[in-house]
């Protein structure tokens, strides 16, 4: 038996308890591991409350990251002993996830830990850090450079958010972070920001074009902030969108594309393929640091998560919350 975050649904009863599960009960896979740290994300919220249908198939065991030790491997790519790292691929959706003791998962679905990082490392970064680096990268990609101008941050006191400005801050980016919070202003500027935007001036209907003030951006949000994102966007730039924390809607226009030529590159953290990620999380073993990481982190143990998941839908909590399992 071990424990996990297991997610119910009977008739229209919802349920997401601690509970003990038999190993038995495990989902097909070819490695079995004994997970050290896994991660509470967004939308590990939303499957845990229920409030947006995440969840495919239930049971579910909750948790879209996960880093641990293999302890069983039917495949050559893994050894026991060896030390993995999983985001995302179904895994908490479709899937059994990492807030548990234990996960059965494909080998394909699972990468090394980069050397020089700690599972609790790995998992301080996690899904959202990973996905920062991934919208860094595709600025990259589409030519965009610390010499290029200004680069805005959406949903800046989120996982992703404060990596995003912390990763493009240390890149030597001059970064614009744009939350709702400006009493964490302070938090933001010590993870590199330059300057902080209210979120009130983007989250509401604006119009076909604003005014050029960021060549690049990185949006969590989506909606009608994705929208302004956009129409604020400089001649040739390019916004980077990996979120829907307003809404899954896209109420925009044209005009910036055709009138100002900017990108808009979608970035998908869950089915990204396996080079993508290694090269993202060397980036990241690279460029992240324990003093960052302690910054922009706090850590839980598998007993809070369900009353954490509450609190960070309700925009409780800065930065990452890590599960030591």
């Amino acid at each position: 038996m071990f424990k996990a975050v297991l997610i119910q649904q009977q008739d229209e009863r919802y349920t997401a308890r601690l509970a003990q599960v038999d190993e038995a009960d495990l989902p097909e896979g070819d490695v079995l591991v004994e997970v050290g740290y896994s991660t509470l994300n967004y939308k590990d919220a939303l499957a845990i409350t229920g409030k947006s249908p995440v969840v495919r198939h239930f049971p579910m065991v909750a948790g879209i990251d996960l880093a641990g030790t293999v302890i069983e491997s039917d495949g050559t790519k893994f050894n026991v002993g060896d030390q993995v790292l999983l985001n995302g691929w179904g895994v908490g959706e479709k899937h059994w996830g990492g807030l548990a003791e234990k996960a059965c998962l494909k080998s394909e679905w699972l990468i090394p830990l980069p050397q020089n990082l700690t599972p609790k490392q790995a998992m301080s970064i996690g899904t959202a850090g990973y996905t920062a680096m991934l919208c860094v990268n595709a600025l990259e990609e589409q030519g965009i450079t610390a010499k290029s101008g200004s680069i805005l941050v959406t949903g800046a006191n989120g996982g992703v958010g404060s990596f995003a400005v912390a990763i493009l801050a240390k890149l030597g980016y001059r970064v614009m972070a744009s939350t709702g919070r400006p009493a964490e202003s302070e938090y933001l500027k010590a993870l590199g920001a330059a300057e902080i935007i209210d979120r009130a001036q983007l989250s509401e209907k604006g119009k076909p074009l604003m005014k050029e003030r960021w060549i690049g951006a990185v949006d969590s949000v989506g909606s009608h902030t994705l929208a302004n994102v956009c129409a604020g966007t400089q001649y040739g730039g390019v916004v980077t969108a990996c979120g829907l924390a307003q809404g899954l809607d896209f109420p925009a226009t044209v005009a910036p594309f055709i009138l100002r030529g900017i990108t808009l590159k979608g970035i998908d953290s869950v089915m990204c393929p396996e080079a993508k990620r290694i090269q993202a999380w060397q980036r990241l073993a690279q460029t992240v640091d324990d003093g960052l990481l302690s910054a922009i982190s706090s850590e839980i143990t598998l007993d809070e998560v369900i009353p954490a998941a509450t609190r960070l839908l309700n925009g409780e909590i800065r930065g990452r919350v890590v599960v030591k399992i």
